[in-house]
């Protein structure tokens, strides 16, 4: 049986991994550096291999305009548009152009991430040794990583308090973030969302810090998802401002209006849910994964059992319309 390549993508740039090789090919929309192919061509209709050559690439994101890969030795590699300092660089590459135009000094292939760092209570800057990363996952501007100790480090835009430090201050490089770095108090997975952020604690719980709507209030710093306590998060993933999660034997979803259907309630029943529901079209089917784009949503069901194979057959089937 072939290799299926992982995919990853943001709304205009998409990566394909292949996990026999490690290579990376990426294509879409480039006009910030954002697939790694060492210029800034508007858009790349094909896959295209990015220009890197050292160890083979395991884990992949994408922001709205920056991406990130990550190697079999945990190392981090950033590229594409630095301007709130998501690509952890220490810089948001900004300079005046000509007629006193502001435009930003993107990287155009990938560069390691080399710096981590704590902040004491009293301010003072430290930084982090020998971090070596497990997983990253990014916002529209912001990025995530989960280290080999269970750390969560954040850095980028910090508006909504997405970056979970307790202010709106942005990030130039990884910033660790305090409530993981604590025995048993450990993060297993990491997710990120346009404004927002989730963790997983190594007990289970459920953490969320951010905005999932602008409008609604921020939670400036890691929260525990009382909705959710007790439930096993297996998968979960983040539209523009709704959120799905596969836990135990449930699908279970939430956003606020507007919502198109992303959530799975159905056709004659309330489009939007503030507080996290379990989708009644897919009781007693074993979500595997789910994902997210900006507004839709799609699950991968086990289908082992015979009991499994009938409860998917007797679900609807999507038919789009022939344009």
């Amino acid at each position: 049986m072939p290799t299926i390549p992982n995919l990853v993508q943001n709304i205009q740039h998409y990566f394909s991994l292949l996990p026999d090789t490690g290579s990376v090919f990426a294509f879409g929309e480039n006009k910030m550096g954002q697939l790694g192919l060492g210029n800034q061509t508007d858009a790349v209709p094909s896959p295209a291999q990015i220009m890197y050559n050292g160890q083979p690439i395991t884990k992949m994101a994408c922001g709205a305009e920056f991406s990130m890969i990550m190697d079999c030795k945990g190392n981090l590699y950033s590229f594409g548009c630095p301007e709130y300092g998501q690509l952890g660089h220490n810089s948001d590459g900004k300079f005046i152009a000509r007629a006193q135009r502001i435009e930003y000094d993107c990287e155009l292939v990938p560069r390691r991430v080399a710096i981590f760092i704590e902040k004491t209570k009293d301010g003072q800057i430290l930084p982090v040794p020998n971090v070596v990363v497990r997983d990253v996952a990014c916002g529209a501007n912001h990025t995530l990583v989960l280290d080999s100790q269970k750390r969560v480090f954040s850095w980028g835009f910090g508006g909504y308090g997405r970056l979970g430090h307790a202010e709106q201050k942005d990030e130039m490089v990884p910033r660790l973030v305090k409530l993981f770095d604590f025995p048993g108090r450990g993060a297993c997975q990491i997710y990120a969302g346009y404004t927002c952020s989730f963790a997983v604690s190594e007990v289970g719980g459920l953490f969320f810090w951010g905005a999932t709507n602008t409008s609604r209030e921020s939670t400036m710093y890691p929260k525990a998802v009382q909705d959710l306590c007790g439930w096993r998060i297996r998968s979960l993933a983040c539209g523009k401002s709704s959120i799905i999660v596969a836990a135990d034997e449930s699908t279970i979803s939430w956003g606020p209006s507007p919502t198109f259907g992303e959530l799975g309630y159905g056709d004659h029943k309330p489009k939007s849910s503030t507080a996290a529901q379990e989708v009644k079209t897919l009781d007693g089917i074993f979500s595997e994964q789910v994902a997210m784009g900006y507004s839709h949503s799609l699950v991968i069901a086990r289908d082992e059992s015979e009991t499994e194979k009938e409860k998917i057959k007797k679900l609807p089937e999507y038919n789009p319309r022939t344009l």
